[in-house]
């Protein structure tokens, strides 16, 4: 008997390559039952992709080129910047339907804003501090409403700093801050809500009118290293609400204290205080521009201040001009709302006697 021979099975079709480099190629080209409903889908798909690849895009553009944003109403930009190391979260937060689309246009978009945000703060995470240092400096919101002083200043005691700047300070708690640190430093001047407590001789101490009450004060401290011009200022407090981000107070503050610092004669100026703003903050450019922030220069990390409890932003600030930062640092929590900044300071090469200063007024 001659066996029936079968025809074999027709091979199988190869798969569409376009398809197979594309996953969303591969789903635009399924046959589907309604071509409309299959367009449809198709626009809907790229509109999504686009729509995550322009977020993308414009966040790295405002990581890299924030300082050339225009002043938004409600003073937005202010605020943007102020939160400007937080927008990293956005990353993946952008990142991860890109990838799970397996969108080849928008995970080629999140490389700009990944580079952005590693070329813009990088170097903020690495430890850029120093050896050396003539002396040691601390400033402190202690909060007005602290339920324990006594243990604020054992712990400022502690950090074995030279020269203490204290803000929130109030006609009730400034004595007992006066009492207790006065066996460790015996210098010191405080008025209104501000103080500032040395090891060192202090002269020509005044305050500065930023604000109908007294929010800031300037002193010369006489240091081994030569004399040095020392500010603490505690700018108004700024809100976020319906109209905005409320910061013209605080920025009218500024801007007063920077005409002080450009008529100060001194070489060497050290700043500290409660900014109630970041030093990204252009509503506070008046102020640091020209100064160099300790934290920025010689600190490792942020540097958060704010609130303590869980910082969020660092709006406590020493700024120095005409001397060099080698280490910064917070120091641990007290019963405060905010956590108190440290840094380290080389007052290097310079005059050791009249820094020509004008007498207090």
């Amino acid at each position: 008997m001659t066996p029936t021979i079968r025809p074999a099975d027709a091979p199988e079709a190869p798969a569409d390559p376009e398809a197979a480099r594309d996953p969303e190629a591969a789903r635009d080209t399924e046959v589907p039952r309604d071509p409309e409903a299959a367009r449809a889908g198709h626009r809907g798909r790229r509109g999504r992709s686009l729509a995550l690849s322009a977020a993308l895009l414009a966040l790295g553009i405002v990581l890299v080129g924030h300082g050339g944003l225009p002043d938004l109403p409600g003073r937005l930009s202010s605020l943007a910047e102020t939160v400007l190391p937080w927008s990293g979260l956005a990353i993946p937060a952008l990142a991860a339907p890109a990838l799970l689309r397996r969108s080849r246009t928008a995970t080629a978009a999140l490389v700009l804003p990944v580079a952005a945000w590693l070329t813009v703060f990088a170097g903020t995470l690495a430890d850029k501090s120093a050896p050396g240092g003539d002396l040691t400096v601390v400033s402190h919101n202690v909060n007005q409403d602290n339920p324990d002083p006594q243990a604020t200043v054992r712990s400022l005691i502690a950090s074995g700093a030279d020269i203490v700047a204290l803000q929130e300070l109030s006609p009730d708690t400034a004595p007992a801050y006066e009492r207790a640190l006065a066996a460790t430093y015996p210098h010191h001047f405080y008025e209104g809500t501000v103080g500032l407590w040395s090891t060192r001789p202090l002269r020509n101490a005044r305050a500065l009118p930023i604000m109908p009450w007294t929010r800031a004060l300037r002193a010369t401290a006489d240091t081994p290293a030569g004399p040095v011009a020392v500010y603490v200022a505690h700018l108004p407090s700024v809100r976020v609400g319906a109209t905005g981000f409320t910061s013209g107070t605080r920025d009218e503050a500024a801007g007063l204290l920077a005409g002080f610092l450009r008529a100060e004669r001194s070489p060497r100026v050290l700043v500290m205080g409660d900014f109630n703003g970041s030093t990204d903050d252009r509503g506070l450019r008046p102020l640091t521009a020209g100064m160099a922030s300790a934290q920025s220069t010689s600190g490792e990390g942020f540097g958060l201040t704010w609130p303590a409890s869980f910082p969020l932003v660092r709006i406590d600030q020493i700024l120095l001009k005409g001397a060099r930062a080698t280490g910064s640092w917070t120091l641990p929590a007290t019963a405060s709302d905010h956590l108190p900044v440290a840094a380290r300071v080389d007052l290097g090469p310079g005059p050791s006697a009249a820094d020509g200063s004008r007498p207090a007024g």
